[in-house]
Parts: structure tokens; sequence; C-alpha cells
């Protein structure tokens, strides 16, 4: 008995430790003397009760004299002492706040905080009061207010200025020296968001306020008598307000400020000035960047902390643009390049800052390089590209394989920051030049062992794709691996750009358009592959993203391989995955792929399959699938391809055995009737109507009942659009028009490329028949010839006619196709190109006839031509 209840309760002192449980629990229970003193009246305004929640403080609060000690001073009535005196007196004395003790401070703060937030609002209705009634009570509370408060109030402060809730001399009395006085506040978090406040507001506040207000205090506050906070919040005030002030007064009042900081013994301030020295050349204007700051940049190059090193060297490369020839060449490239050899040898932190900021370096000292210069930075990106790899030996194989030698994080970083350089450096050795110097150093990060890495070639990898141009043949194996990278966010990296690679990958960099297309192999099963490794894996968002990125195939490929190749897939996930925005995505892309195909078999055998598979199949998913894909149909065709094909099947669902399949129906009708046009479509309104009232008089569920109710009214106040001239077309009516046009145009093309297909395979039996009595005629000729007799030139007379003839046709044929598409929309001109229908035909045939005809020509006589032109 005793094993038993050991083992169903545990032991008997863990049994008491339960008791404990709830005795925190009561303590923050709330008293009804508590209660009444955190209740405020109910008719109070607004603002009044505002002013209540911040009077009602217990707060007691002392000067500790002395930072190290000494007498104390109470001052038993709260915030007796102005804000201005604390300013003052902050480097002398310690304030000490202190919160009375008890669980009914953690209410009032949590109602005064309430208060700081909703202070836009009350600003909003009545500004005068509360900046003469509120304003005043927040600047007390926030001495002795928490974290919490004093953040809302930075936010707040922050929201009035750019909402412009007041004029900016208001807020220069009101708010201005609430910002200036917390910034000093002893918790850092606190303060920068004060600082953060207040580099916001220098950007509307007026010079002079500037001058008198914020520059004249800082001159104080960056003395080292100063904290390294307030030193800090200097540096970043002054890179501030150098951009308001002209450059003979950024020189006479800021730039001793400046040069004082660069030479601080902490090193934080040193790195701190040290970016803020772009802001300040900006200021001061070229020459005076040339002679001031150049110098201090140089000099902090140097410096002993690697941070300060790492500040110098970005904004030396910030500045690039304001150096002239002679200083790059003479004094940034050699600090440049002590710089980088000093990183590998002596000082690894830097390697990832300076792999960083390598392309644009790179292509800003571009125009001023020489050749073994130029030759120099493009090997030392090459190391990087492959720091922390290493070869591995045996390997006859030009594709060069490697290993993780060490995969520390640094080095990983570094490779990341040269995959993310790549566009940068293509232009910096030109794109023609980038298989025989780029091309190697780009496939080993495209196949580097870090997901990272790789996922940073996918993001840029539509630049390379359009530095490279015609050449981006080069990179067809980097796309085909990318495609099937078994990770899969280097995958979703590529779905981002992916139309636009395609698109330049197929047309062979012509982004101007062309009709010619190029074959990349293996890119339809690496399309096949990526969607099989999206949809067995658990990130069904990717595969949601996949699957509409699909949509584009239609501008890279032909009708033949969507229909063989990616249908089958669309409709494999309609009905067998469980993941609803995923089916939804291959429902919309596979109308996509309908509303774009050239063959009118093809569409309808998709649409009756749609109708079997999901409107009449066995599962109510797939029935409501249906549903869903109508709506895409309804989105991207016209109202008579779906009163075609898909009405009257959508109509029998009004009789489905499932209420939630009827509930979607109904919901549907308004759609439905919107699709109909009068006269034409009269029939169809009557099976509306039918179908409404069969739903109206015999829905024994109650749910379906009252939708078909609300429903009936909407469709009661719905006119149904009626045929008319285009003039009077409203402009959903011009967009069906529209819709409907292209879908016939499609219809036509067909048709042309029949009759072309047709013809042509005419004229090849009529040109092989004359070929055999050509030959015939030939030996007659040739026999008569013999007896003195020139044998007449009718065969070559019919074969030149038939020649002309061909041509013509084929010639009228490409030009009528070729106007169609390019009165099509983007997606159908490059979707034609693709097909290899009448565009490629009229060619091949032409060059058919014009061999023939030179072949008679060679075998006839010299007379045959000139006797053939006087006929």
């Amino acid at each position: 008995m005793d094993f038993n209840q050991e083992n169903l309760f545990g032991q008997i002192e863990d049994l008491q430790e339960l008791s404990f449980i709830e005795r925190p629990v009561r303590r923050y229970l709330k008293t009804p003397e508590e209660i009444e003193r955190l209740t405020v009246d109910e008719e109070l305004n607004d603002i009044e009760r505002a002013v209540y929640l911040l009077s009602n403080s217990s707060y007691q609060h002392s000067i500790v004299r002395n930072w190290g000690g000494g007498s104390v001073t109470s001052y038993q009535s709260p915030l007796s002492f102005s804000s201005s005196q604390i300013y003052r007196d902050f480097g002398r004395e310690k304030v000490v706040f202190q919160k009375p003790t008890g669980d009914i401070s953690s209410g009032q703060d949590v109602q005064r905080t309430s208060v700081v937030v909703n202070l836009p609002n009350l600003m909003r209705q009545n500004t005068s009061e509360t900046i003469r009634r509120v304003v005043p009570k927040i600047r007390e509370v926030l001495h002795v207010a928490g974290v919490e408060m004093q953040l809302a109030a930075a936010v707040s402060f922050l929201t009035i200025l750019q909402e412009e809730l007041v004029s900016i001399t208001a807020y220069i009395h009101s708010f201005l020296p609430i910002i200036l006085a917390n910034l000093d506040h002893r918790d850092t978090v606190v303060s920068n968001a004060w600082l953060e406040t207040l580099l916001t507001v220098i950007n509307a506040l007026p010079k002079e306020t500037i001058r008198q207000e914020i520059l004249s205090p800082l001159v104080s506050k960056a003395q080292l008598s100063q904290t390294v906070q307030s030193r800090l919040a200097s540096c970043k005030i002054l890179g501030k307000v150098a951009r308001k002030f002209e450059s003979h007064i950024i020189k006479r009042d800021i730039l001793p400020l400046v040069k004082s900081l660069c030479q601080d013994v902490e090193y934080e301030v040193r790195s701190c000035m040290c970016r803020q020295l772009e802001f300040i050349a900006q200021g001061i204007g070229v020459e005076q960047t040339k002679t001031a700051i150049l110098p201090e940049l140089v000099e902090l190059a140097r410096d002993e902390g690697s941070s300060v090193r790492i500040a110098a060297f970005d904004t030396i490369v910030n500045l690039l643009v304001m150096f002239d020839s002679d200083d790059r060449t003479q004094i940034i490239f050699p600090l440049v390049m002590m710089f980088c050899e000093k990183s590998f040898k002596a000082d690894e932190s830097i390697l990832a800052p300076l792999s960083h900021q390598l392309g644009k370096l790179c292509h800003g000292l571009s125009g001023n390089l020489t050749n073994e210069q130029h030759m120099w930075f493009l090997d030392f990106y090459k190391k990087f590209s492959t720091l922390g790899l290493q070869q591995e030996n045996g390997q006859s194989d030009h594709t060069t394989q490697f290993y993780a030698a060490d995969m520390d994080a640094k080095y990983v970083s570094v490779r990341q920051n040269c995959a993310y350089n790549l566009p940068a450096m293509i232009l910096f050795v030109d794109p023609k030049c980038f298989y025989s110097e780029l091309y190697p150093t780009f496939s080993t990060l495209c196949h580097d062992p870090e997901t990272l890495v790789r996922r940073t070639v996918a993001t840029g990898f539509h630049e390379v794709i359009k530095l490279l141009g015609s050449s981006v043949h080069t990179v067809h194996k980097e796309l085909i691996a990318l495609l099937q990278d078994e990770s899969l966010e280097v995958l979703d990296a590529l779905l981002d750009h992916l139309p636009e690679i395609l698109r330049c990958v197929i047309t062979g960099g012509d982004h101007a358009g062309s009709e010619t297309k190029v074959h990349v192999p293996d890119l339809i099963p690496a399309l096949s592959i990526a969607e099989q490794r999206a949809a067995t894996s658990l990130k069904w968002r990717i595969h949601e993203k996949l699957l509409l990125t699909f949509s584009c195939l239609p501008q890279v490929i032909s009708s033949d391989q969507i229909y063989y190749k990616f249908l089958p897939i669309m409709f494999r996930i309609m009905t067998t995955n469980n993941v609803l925005p995923v089916q939804r995505a291959s429902a919309r892309t596979l109308c996509v792929f309908v509303r774009y195909n050239r063959k009118q078999e093809q569409r309808q055998e998709i649409c009756s399959k749609l109708v079997e598979q999901l409107g009449q199949g066995k599962s109510c998913w797939n029935r409501l699938r249906f549903l869903d894909t109508c709506e895409c149909i309804m989105d991207l065709f016209s109202k008579a391809f779906f009163c075609k094909y898909f009405f009257l099947p959508v109509l029998e669902l009004s009789n489905d055995p499932v209420p939630n399949v009827r509930i979607k129906f109904c919901y549907m009708l308004p759609k439905l009737k919107s699709a109909l046009k009068l006269p034409a479509d009269k029939h169809l309104l009557q099976q509306l109507e039918l179908c409404v009232r069969k739903l109206l008089c015999q829905e024994k569920d109650k749910d379906v009942t009252a939708i078909v109710r609300i429903i009936t009214l909407e469709l009661d106040r719905m006119e149904t659009s009626t045929e008319s001239f285009p003039k009077r077309l409203q402009e959903k009516d011009l967009l069906d028009h529209k819709k409907e046009k292209e879908e016939n145009l499609l219809l036509e093309m067909e048709d042309m490329e029949k009759r072309g297909e047709s013809k042509l395979m005419n004229e090849k039996k009529l040109l092989s028949s004359f070929n055999k009595d050509g030959k015939r005629k030939t030996k007659l000729g040739r026999s008569r010839s013999l007896g003195g007799r020139v044998a007449p030139p009718k065969i070559t007379t019919d074969k030149s006619t038939m020649k002309l003839t061909s041509a013509a046709s084929n010639s009228q044929i490409a030009t009528t196709t070729k106007n169609a598409l390019l009165s099509f929309d983007g997606m159908l001109q490059s979707h034609s190109s693709s097909s290899g229908g009448t565009a490629s035909l009229p060619t091949c045939s032409s060059r058919f006839y014009s061999a023939n005809s030179n072949e008679h020509k060679t075998n006839g006589g010299k007379d045959t031509l000139p006797k053939k032109f006087n006929l």
C-alpha cells in the first residue's frame, strides 16, 4: 500500500512543497482599500483623469550629496525641485529615488504608463489643455519613473513630433527640455532611447535652437571628466548637427570637439566618433576633408583597438568619392593594402568587416589601379572566398572539390560576404572576363558546404545573370545545382527572383525579349525535384511559394512541356495534399497554365478533368477545391469561358450531401450571377434561379438556410450585365471583353498554325511530284536535244512560281502570327516563341525551296533564266 502511494503521489516531502504554490498567488490579490485607491471616478474626462493618475503618487526621494557619501537631505513633499536643477547638478549630486513599498505602486505605475502612452491622443483632443496640465505632470513623474514609462514617453514624444500635433515652437518649449533632461539617465537603455528621440528631433529644429540648446551644452558634455555614456552621446549628436550648419561654422565650433573625441582615451568613444566623420566630411566639403578628416582617418586606421580600425576602414570606403586620384593612389591604396595584409597575419577579428566592404572598395578604386594592383585585389578576393576550406588532394578533375577544414563562424561569415560581393566583383573584372577570372570562385561559392553561403549566392543570383548578359549560359550548371540544393533555405532565397532568372536564362540574357529561346538541359527535372523536396518537408510556406512561382513557366517553356510535366503535379497536389494554402496555390497555378495553353484539345481535356476529378469527386475536400478553382477561373478567364465549361457543374453542387460544400456554393452565388450576360445566357440564369428556389424550399440544414436567405437578398439587388456596344461598357465589362478577345486570339492562332502546317505538307507533296515529273521531262529534253531541238522551260517556270507562292503564303502566316502576338500581353508573347510553331516552319521551308531552286539553276542551261523573264 505504501509502495502504491509512493508511485502515485510521490514522496511526502514533495507533497509538502506543493502547499507553498498558492502563497505567491495570494500575495498579488488586492485588498478593498488598495482597490479603492486605484479606482478612478468615471465622470472625469480624459485630461482630468490623466492629471489625477499622474498626481496620485506617493513617491519619496532624497538627494545624497557627495557621490562617495556625506549628508543626506530628505524631501517629504514629493518632486519639490525642478528638472533644470537636476539636469544642472547631476554631475555633483546623486539623486536617489525610493518607491513606497507594497503592491499598490505597481498598479500606479501601470496607470501612469497608460497615460504617457495615450499622450498623442490627448494632444489630438485638446492640445492646449494637454500642454498646460498634463505635460508638466509627466515631466515631474519621469524623474522617478521606471524603465517602461521612460521608454513609453520617448516614443510618445517622437510620435507627437512626426505627426505634427503641435507647432515646432511649442514643441521646443514643452518637450525639448524633458528630452535633454533624461539624456543622462542612469539606465543605458533609457538614455539610448532618449538619444534616438533627440537625433530625430534635431532634423526639425531651427539652427538657432540647436546652437543654444544643444551645441553649447555639448562642449562640457564632451570633456574627459564626463562619463563614457555622455561622450558617446556627444559623438552621435555632433554627427547629426553637422548636417545642419555651414562649413565655416562646422570648422569653427564642431571640428575642435571632433578632433578631441578622436583622441579620447576610451576606444569606444574613438570608434563612435570615427563613424561620424563621414557626416562631418559631407558638411565641410572636399577641401577641408582632405586637410582635416583624412589625417585623422589615417591615424585611426593604425589604432590599437580593432573596433577603431574597422570603423576607420568603413569610413574610408564610404568617403572614396570625396578623395581625388592622387589621394587614392598615394594614401588610400597603401593604407588599405596594409590593412588587408595585417588582417590575415595578426588580426582575424577584422576579416568579416573587411570582406563585407571589399566589393565596394574594389569598385571605388577600379579607375585608379594599375594592372598589378587590380590582380592583387582579385587574388585577395579569391583567398577570402575559400577561407576556411582546403583543397582535397588527388583530384584530377577540373571541378575542384573542397571539404571544410575549420568551420569557424568568422570564416563562414567571410565567405558569406564574398558571396554578397559577387556582383560588385563582376563589375570589377568586367563581365566579359567573368569565365576566365571569376567563374571558378563563383562555382566554389555555389557549392560551399555552408548553407548561409549558398543562400547568399542564391539571393544575388539574378544580379549576376543581369551582368553576364549574353554569357548567361556559363552559369546554367550553378542554377540547376541551386534548384536541387538539399537545403530549402537556398531554394527559398532563389524563389524571390526565379521568374526573372528563368526569363534571362531561356532568352540568353536578352532583356528586350527574344523570339529564339535557349534550351537549358535538366531545367524541368530540377524544378520537379525542387517541388518534391518542398512537398516532403514540413515547410509548407516554401512549397506554397514555389507553386505560385511556377505560374511564370508559360513564359519560358512550351505548352506541351507544361501539359506533360507540370499539370500532373498540380492535379496530384490538389487531390492529395492536406495543406489548404498549398492546395489553393496549386489550383491558381493550374488555372494560369490553362489560361496560356495554345491547344484547344488540351484546354478542353484539363477542364473535363477538373470537373470529373474535383467537381464530381468522391471526397468533399476535392469538391471544395473545385469551388476554389472556379473562383480562380473567374478571375483569370472571361465570363464566356467560365459559363461554357464550369457554370453547370458548379450548379450541380447545390445538391451536394455535405452541408459545408453547399454553404460554400451559396457564398459563390453572387459571383455566378455576375458571370452571366443577357440575352445569351438567359437559360443559365433560369437554371440559377431554379437552383436558388430549390435551396429555399427544400434545404433542411439550418446554417445553409440562413446563408441562402441572406444571399438571396443580395442576388435581388444585383443587376445582370447585358451585351452592349464597347463604348457603353463599364470597367469590369471592358476587362472581360479584353479577356474574351485574347482567348479568341489563341484559337485563331491555333487555326493559323494548323493551316500553315497542312499547307506546308501539301506543298512538300506537290514539290516531290514536281521533282519526279522534272526528272522525266529532263530525260525527254536530253533525247530531243540529240535531234537538234531545245526543250521549253515549262518545269522551271512552274517551279519558280511555286517557290514564290509558297514563300509569300508562309511570310503572310508568319506576319499575321507575329502581329497577333504583339497585340497580346507579355506572357503570351514570350510563350508563343517557345512553342516552335509557325515562326520556325516558314524559315525551314524557304531554305528548302531555295536549295532546290539553286540546284535547278545549276542543272539548267544558261538561256533558261532570260527566257523566263521574257515570257
